[in-house]
């Protein structure tokens, strides 16, 4: 009879080296985070599409410039200092449109509305306010212009503070440190020469200064 060959003999199983017990290790921890993690997750359709407003700015190359109002040199449909304009997605980006639906955009579609900011104006044009002071200044008609009646009335009294008030004002207008009364901006051109305050607010914060 011929002898039956042993399990030991039958199978050439070597024990496993301690590398490739870790690597294998490796290999399944990885395994499940990539499928249990936010890659599995996207790959499942888990993964909520993202906002078109939510791109980064390279993904959206292409927003219109802003309707400018001829009157008030401010975009059109400005409200509360805040109007929009039309962004265009690269193409090949798939988001969600302003109005909610997923789209696959091929760069000729509306995207999303970006806000600009704008200013309130009232009727009070720069160019005029800055030709009544050098020429009229003395009289006071500067500022009867933007609304201070008491002082043109008082320059116009002292022939502009023998000259002294006359030539502040118009430092002061020029610089747009003085502007109407009532608190809104000169009419300037939009893509003209505009002084834009810095300021603190609650809004914003002072980055502490860090000295060697």
């Amino acid at each position: 009879k011929a002898p039956v060959p042993s399990m030991a003999a039958a199978c050439p199983c070597r024990p496993i080296a301690p590398d490739t017990a870790a690597a294998r290790l490796l290999g399944a921890l990885w395994f499940v985070s990539v499928t249990t993690g936010p890659w599995g997750a996207a790959a499942g359709g888990g993964e909520e599409t993202l906002k078109c407003e939510d791109l980064k700015v390279g993904q959206y190359p292409l927003c219109k410039d802003p309707k400018i109002n001829d009157a008030t040199q401010e975009p059109v449909n400005c409200t509360n200092y805040t109007a929009y304009v039309q962004c265009f997605p690269a193409p090949n980006i798939t988001c969600k449109d302003f109005g909610g639906n997923e789209t696959h955009f091929t760069g000729n579609e509306v995207g999303f509305l970006k806000p600009v900011s704008c200013r309130n104006v009232n009727g009070y044009s720069y160019k005029v306010a800055v030709a009544l002071s050098l020429f009229l200044g003395w009289l006071g008609a500067d500022r009867f212009y933007l609304g201070y009646p008491a002082l043109g009335l008082l320059k116009f009294c002292t022939v502009g503070f023998c000259g002294i008030g006359s030539l502040i004002d118009f430092i002061l207008i020029s610089m747009q440190i003085v502007g109407p009364s009532d608190g809104s901006s000169y009419i300037i051109d939009y893509y003209g020469t505009r002084l834009t305050r810095l300021s603190i607010t609650n809004e914003t914060f002072r980055k502490t200064q860090l000295y060697p």
